[in-house]
């Protein structure tokens, strides 16, 4: 059963979902005329965006729908998505942040129900192409067979450790593991995470409530271990093993 969306957003994802599905027999019926010499796309895939159909999507459109059945594969060109689940209470969890490079939908090719929502985070341009266009790709480039199960692997490796960390970790355990894999080192010997993310975003991330992500940024913030900027989120000196 499809996960009902909080009240609060739930017309905007109906009206990104409406929109989506007008826009799709448009977006089909279109030549692709695209340069998809873009950096982030290895050679197999760009052969493939080439097969494909674009569209242009603005900030919170709903792309993919969790529990839907399409087999409509998501070639990210330029832009932001997040993929997440939503339970009926409002809350929920977030699998991943994918940019440019990136495709989504991939697990639909076994013909099931979609396992996730995606929704564009900023302005995103994608390829669409349908399991048949993919299937027609593999028999002509068998390689990418390969690529596409490394892709694969990869995100159930993501998926298996971020179970782990929810499983076995309480939620500052999960912040710090989060804060040493997305921060970079900054010049200044602090590590900077370039986005500033909300304490929505957090707790979804994080598997907890906004209440707790507030107490531990206020106790941080307040400790001198962190300082939050407008456009990003510094992590002034390592943080303590334990909260």
């Amino acid at each position: 059963m499809t996960p009902e969306l909080p009240a609060a957003g739930r017309g905007r994802y109906d009206a990104a979902r409406e929109h989506r599905s007008s826009q799709r027999p448009a977006m089909l019926n279109q030549h692709c005329e695209e340069d998809f010499s873009s950096p982030f796309l290895s050679p197999l895939l760009h052969r493939l965006a080439q097969r494909g159909r674009t569209c242009h999507y603005r900030p919170g459109a709903l792309l993919i729908q969790e529990g839907d059945h399409d087999d409509t594969i998501f070639i990210l060109l330029a832009g932001r998505v997040r993929a997440f689940s939503a339970g009926d209470k409002g809350q929920e969890i977030t699998y991943g942040v994918y940019g440019p490079g990136e495709y989504l939908g991939e697990l639909s090719l076994d013909g099931g129900p979609r396992s996730a929502s995606v929704i564009t985070l900023e302005r995103c341009t994608c390829t669409l192409v349908s399991r048949q266009t993919v299937l027609e790709h593999i028999a002509q480039h068998p390689e990418f067979a390969f690529e596409l199960l490394s892709k694969v692997i990869r995100r159930v490796r993501s998926a298996t450790m971020n179970a782990r960390q929810l499983a076995l970790n309480d939620v500052y355990g999960r912040l710090i593991y989060m804060v040493n894999t997305v921060s970079e080192p900054s010049g200044d010997g602090t590590r900077v995470i370039h986005e500033r993310w909300t304490h929505k975003e957090l707790s979804s991330r994080l598997g907890c409530s906004r209440a707790m992500v507030s107490r531990l940024l206020k106790d941080l913030e307040t400790g001198g271990y962190v300082r939050l900027e407008p456009q990003r989120f510094v992590i002034c000196r390592p943080l303590p093993a334990r909260w």
